[in-house]
């Protein structure tokens, strides 16, 4: 039967075991329950952060991406307008040469002809042939040499033409570059969030697995069996390198329980036959869903008994609760400031405790084998003086037990000799009663017998039975011996 207080009432009230039972199962998957679904939630809302983060984070760099091609874009239309503008400018300054060129070959032919002129205007007409002829000559070369000129400015316009078309083509080819790129970068992006997408709820459905798994497992264990996958756990750490890094270790359960107590495991190590470091350990864990959570603090009282007991140097608690304490999560935590030389530890650092304090502990070696020797110096003489001690306590111990021996002996032959003599005077009592109901027996006559009883008397006198003969016998009979009076009383 079990005793349950309202809490609201305070009334106590008792149920069956069923009972109970029922409603600890049900208030377990309850707050079990509960614990999943807050738990399936924190995740779907941080796996939901940070789907939106990396979405954010891909749009933001698309979006970089994309500004950085729009500069790109801009910046190859910049580059497009200014070379248009330096052809143009070419174009100008060629167009520029060639007038000033031209006007420069017609001002010097302007100039000779004056000059010519001024010079003999009477050999004009002498010369007039050879004057139109050289002129003919100066302007046809003229000519060819404005031809020339003009041919060149139509092909460095051709040339401009070609070059700022180029430059247009090569500026566009750049821009669908830019845009493929664009469109690449956009696909990829549209990819990347499908696959995150597709990864996280990958990730969700999981979990999910993991949860319904984890719940099943929490359902199918007890709290003896939690306790005892820890303690699994940690022995198959330490057999994985038994045989390598503790080959003169001594490593197994504590079945010692004459105190009233035990630890789980105790671990002890050795050199050249002297032991040089020994740890207590006890696991601790629980089920998330148990209504009263223990804290590590509560287990270090007998943590440390059961380590004095066992005359362990170290206690160290492996411990799965209060998994939300920071203080216990840094690491491997040390407790000496409450009880001496202990440790409290997450399950992944007990192999580290082991190494630390055997490595700690192998520095004292030498002093614990010069301890030795000097106590084997003197063992002969200690030796010695206890077994002359021991052989004294236990011959007096002996004397002890004999004296008391032999004065029970002497009491119970007393006690003997008393019950004796008891059954020897009950057994002469017993002989003279039986004397005197023989008397008793040979006295009885028939003249007694009707004494007191008229009726029997006429009977026997009827019969013919004379009593005046033997009244003085019978009478003198009758009276008793003062030695049999005196036994009768």
């Amino acid at each position: 039967m079990q005793q349950i207080k309202c809490p609201k009432c305070g009334e106590v009230f008792t149920i069956d075991e069923n009972s109970y039972a029922n409603i600890v199962n049900q208030v377990r998957d309850q707050e079990f329950q509960r614990l999943v679904d807050q738990n399936k939630k924190d995740l779907e809302e941080k796996q939901e952060t940070q789907l939106e983060k990396a979405v954010m984070e891909a749009k933001s760099e698309a979006e970089k991406t994309i500004a950085e091609l729009h500069a790109k874009l801009q910046e190859a239309e910049s580059q497009k307008k200014l070379a248009e503008t330096e052809a143009a400018a070419k174009l100008q300054a060629v167009q520029a040469e060639n007038a000033a060129k031209l006007q420069a070959v017609q001002a010097e032919s302007a100039a000779k002809l004056q000059a010519v002129q001024a010079e003999d205007a009477a050999k004009l007409q002498a010369v007039q042939a050879e004057s139109a002829a050289k002129l003919q000559a100066v302007q046809s070369d003229n000519a060819a040499k404005i031809t020339a000129l003009e041919n060149s400015i139509q092909s460095k316009d051709k040339d401009s033409e070609i070059a700022v078309k180029d430059a247009v083509r090569e500026k566009e080819d750049k821009i669908r570059d830019l845009q493929a790129e664009l469109e690449r970068k956009d696909m990829e992006f549209q990819l990347k969030e499908d696959s995150v997408k597709r990864q996280h709820e990958q990730e969700i459905r999981l979990k999910d697995e993991q949860i319904q798994q984890y719940k099943d497992f929490k359902m199918r264990q007890s709290t003896k069996m939690i306790g005892e996958s820890l303690e699994q756990h940690c022995e198959m750490e330490f057999n994985k390198l038994r045989a390598t890094g503790f080959r003169t270790a001594e490593f197994g359960k504590d079945n010692d329980a004459r105190s009233g107590s035990k630890g789980d495991y105790i671990f002890r190590d050795y050199a050249d036959g002297v032991e040089y470091i020994s740890i207590m350990f006890e696991m601790k864990n629980e089920m998330d869903t148990t209504a009263t959570k223990h804290k590590n603090e509560d287990f270090f009282k007998e943590l440390d008994k059961d380590r004095n007991e066992k005359k362990c140097e170290y206690a160290v608690l492996v411990s799965m609760l209060e998994s939300d304490n920071d203080y216990y999560n840094t690491g491997i935590v040390d407790v000496s400031h409450i009880y001496p030389k202990m440790y409290v530890i997450r399950p992944q650092f007990f192999i580290p405790i082991i190494s630390m304090l055997r490595n700690a502990a192998e520095n004292t070696m030498q002093v614990k084998k010069e301890l030795m020797e000097i106590r084997n110096r003197n063992v002969d003489v200690s030796n010695f003086e206890a077994s002359l001690l021991d052989f004294k306590d236990k011959f007096s111990a002996n004397y002890e037990k004999a004296n008391k021996r032999f004065a029970n002996a002497i009491e119970e032959i007393d006690k003997t000799i008393s019950h004796l003599q008891k059954v020897r005077d009950e057994l002469l009592a017993s002989d003279n009663q039986l004397r005197l109901a023989n008397n008793k027996l040979e006295d009885l006559t028939i003249k007694k017998l009707v004494r007191n009883n008229p009726t029997m008397k006429e009977k026997f006198e009827e019969a013919g039975v004379d009593f005046s003969r033997k009244k003085k016998a019978v009478e003198k009979q009758d009276e008793p011996s003062p030695v049999d009076q005196n036994e009768a009383e």
